[in-house]
């Protein structure tokens, strides 16, 4: 009986799936409702059953809302862990005092015992790695450190520091530039599981391990949510991949199993390149530098400072305008027929002629492979153009000298690099280029979609270059001919 009558109350929805409402039995209130007043309880349910059929089950709101609604992220909120050892620390801490601010940076020297007495506030807090005799690692001709090192990311969570939504790691030879790490991270949402970094600038090392593996010494950051859980699986992770050569490579593969994959950003640095790295400097990415890394293999950035005193000048530059340090605008004057490439921050060449935007992005080959021998292979992730082995065939270039801000600006000055006894006819006056500019501070939509700027050629005198770097007007080209 009570079957009969659920049929007899309810009636198989049409075709075009919504719902139609019967009037079953005398008692209902459709039977004595007016014609309008059923034509609106129709229209409102055929409108219900529409959203019920096009609304998202579970509605996500886009990623800059989420991060609306948290306070910015700031310094306090990273807490940077470095992989040392009581050998290589005395020789490496000069590199972490030149980014280390014991007052608003967070950060953790993890080492295999305890280093010699430094005595001094400027240095990390030490932090002594526990035991990992029992994990296997059988890769031949590797260092069992490597375990100690992967186990640095479940240490340092496990200490369970307050308010830190990222945690970011490297080697005791990573210079990190602290403000644009920042700024990079607070693009993303830390509430999300997030693995941040970047691969190696080698091909051949790319092949070898992961073209989506961050490589550790370049650094790579991990948000706080996804931390805890890798914490807790670290150590099955180890023991299944013993034999891995890295410590990066551990990591790698366990973030991997947890179903995450690499989110991308090409300023963190491996550097597996020696050498001179002016050309790598003068044309880097469209992104904040974030760090460099292996600055042992290379020569000073520099000329006439030493590795420490070079990259003391780099970072003073950077703390007055992180964002635009190494950012390469290109200007030109039309009147005398020369094209500026400007690094900001590093240096300025000076080529004479039409030298096309596109040509100045590939990266002058002044480095070799990290590989040595006469096979290894010169193959890296970007592309390259011939430098000269002749300095009289290459471009002036002048080095930074100093850099001077106040409420109008920001003016960083440049000076004449002489190398030989070359004449370069069309600039030969020229002795010092001053470029002005103002502090670049992008908002996430254009650390996202980021442009080049432009630049104006100001009135010069003969031995004085002035250049105007600014942002580029709606359809403007950065070209010589408009």
């Amino acid at each position: 009986m009570f079957q009969r009558r659920k049929k007899e109350q309810i009636s198989n929805s049409s075709s075009s799936g919504t719902l139609a409402v019967v009037a079953s039995s005398t008692n209902s209130p459709m039977r004595n409702a007016t014609p309008s007043f059923k034509s609106f309880l129709l229209t409102l349910s055929l409108i219900l059953n529409l959203y019920l059929l096009w609304a998202p089950l579970s509605p996500t709101l886009p990623q800059s809302t989420l991060i609306s609604r948290l306070s910015p992220t700031a310094r306090r909120h990273l807490l940077f862990s470095v992989a040392s050892s009581s050998l290589s620390w005395p020789r490496r801490l000069p590199y972490l005092r030149l980014w280390h601010s014991p007052a608003t940076t967070r950060l953790l020297a993890f080492l295999d015992k305890p280093p010699p007495s430094t005595n001094s506030s400027h240095s990390p807090e030490v932090v002594i790695s526990a035991d990992t005799d029992a994990f296997p690692y059988s890769f031949r001709g590797g260092l069992r450190s490597a375990i100690r090192v992967a186990r640095v990311v479940k240490e340092a969570v496990d200490r369970n520091e307050t308010d830190v939504r990222w945690f970011v790691f490297g080697d005791d030879d990573t210079v990190f530039f602290v403000d644009n790490v920042v700024r990079t991270l607070a693009k993303y949402d830390h509430r999300r599981w997030l693995y941040v970094g970047s691969n190696s600038e080698s091909y051949d090392q790319n092949v070898k391990y992961s073209f989506e593996m961050a490589f550790g010494g370049g650094g790579f950051a991990i948000s706080s949510s996804l931390a805890r859980v890798l914490a807790r699986v670290l150590d099955s992770c180890l023991r299944r991949y013993g034999h891995l050569y890295g410590s990066d490579s551990r990591i790698y593969s366990c973030v991997a199993e947890l179903g995450v994959g690499l989110t991308h950003e090409p300023g963190f640095h491996q550097l597996d390149m020696r050498g001179n790295l002016f050309g790598m400097l003068t044309a880097h990415p469209l992104s904040p530098l974030l760090s460099l890394h292996h600055l042992d293999a290379a020569e000073p950035l520099f000329p006439d400072m030493n590795r420490v005193q070079a990259l003391e000048h780099l970072i003073a530059a950077a703390n007055i305008d992180p964002a635009r340090i190494l950012q390469q605008t290109v200007c030109y004057d039309r009147s005398n027929s020369l094209t500026f490439s400007v690094s900001w921050g590093f240096a300025v060449q000076v080529y004479q002629g039409n030298e096309l935007l596109p040509d100045l992005l590939s990266l002058q080959k002044t480095f070799v492979p990290w590989r040595r021998g006469s096979k290894a292979n010169a193959n890296f992730m970007f592309n390259t153009r011939d430098y000269p082995r002749d300095p009289c065939k290459r471009p002036p270039v002048f080095f930074l000298k100093n850099v001077t801000s106040d409420k109008r600006g920001i003016w960083s000055n440049y000076s004449r690099h002489v190398v030989g006894n070359c004449f370069e006819s069309y600039v030969t006056q020229l002795k010092r280029i001053i470029v002005f500019s103002r502090k670049l501070e992008l908002n996430n939509e254009q650390m996202n979609a980021p442009r080049r700027q432009c630049c104006n050629v100001l009135p010069s005198s003969n031995d004085t270059t002035s250049l105007h770097i600014r942002p580029c007007e709606i359809g403007e080209l950065i070209s010589m001919q408009s």
